[in-house]
């Protein structure tokens, strides 16, 4: 009998070396270079940078700690809103992961969140170093207005961007698939998309060695 996940197109499947690329590139100890509430605050753009998005509290704060093996490498909290500013996070001079504001409810004064909502908005239209947006999607809500929003900004600014499905351990198979065929349908005519999500849980480890490979291809050689 067909299912959902039969109708989705072919999911990324990295090869042997690829993966193993991927675990060697984050065996490196990350560390955190700085947090930035302006433009002018940002590093000088010479390394490829990664950066990870979404609607508050979806766990990119998270998932960042699950990638490089540090629990407390960003901040993580329960509550909407915690992290108001772009943080840069530096990985053997190769790689910079970038940890974003969320976007949608956050429990912070609106002006805070205009700001660091248009924070955002320029970043991404303007980081030259920019190779990669990490967009990540609540595997139990599946894509929101907001997440579609910044789609339709990523696909003016011509910036790639992976959707992640994060929490993939919370919802039961069948409405996983059902969320994941959400997510391709959303995606399926925007040019600068990947054509199917990675899962990802930062509880269980799905997903990560997954997402480790396609991140450390876009690594400096090393």
């Amino acid at each position: 009998m067909a299912t959902v996940a039969d109708a989705l197109p072919p999911a990324y499947a990295p090869e042997a070396d690829a993966i193993e690329a991927g675990r060697r590139l984050f065996a490196h100890e990350a560390r955190f270079m700085l947090g930035c509430v302006s433009i002018a605050q940002l590093p000088p753009p010479d390394v490829p940078e990664i950066a990870f998005a979404g609607r508050s509290n979806v766990g990119k704060s998270s998932l960042v700690n699950a990638l490089t093996g540090r629990k407390t490498l960003a901040r993580t909290s329960n509550t909407p809103g915690r992290t108001q500013e772009i943080n840069f996070f530096e990985l053997d001079e190769r790689l910079r992961l970038v940890d974003m504001p969320g976007y949608g409810f956050a429990k912070a004064p609106r002006t805070a969140v205009e700001g660091w909502t248009e924070l955002i908005r320029d970043y991404i239209r303007g980081r030259a170093m920019l190779r990669l947006v990490c967009l990540l999607i609540d595997a139990r809500h599946g894509p929101k207005e907001s997440d579609r929003a910044l789609m339709e900004l990523m696909d003016q600014a011509g910036v790639a961007y992976q959707t992640v499905l994060t929490k993939s351990d919370k919802p039961k198979a069948r409405e996983l698939d059902r969320i994941d065929a959400m997510l391709a349908q959303a995606v399926a005519k925007r040019a600068a998309a990947a054509p199917r999500a990675i899962r990802t849980s930062a509880v269980k480890g799905q997903g990560l060695d997954i997402l480790r490979a396609r991140l450390a291809d876009i690594a400096l050689p090393g």
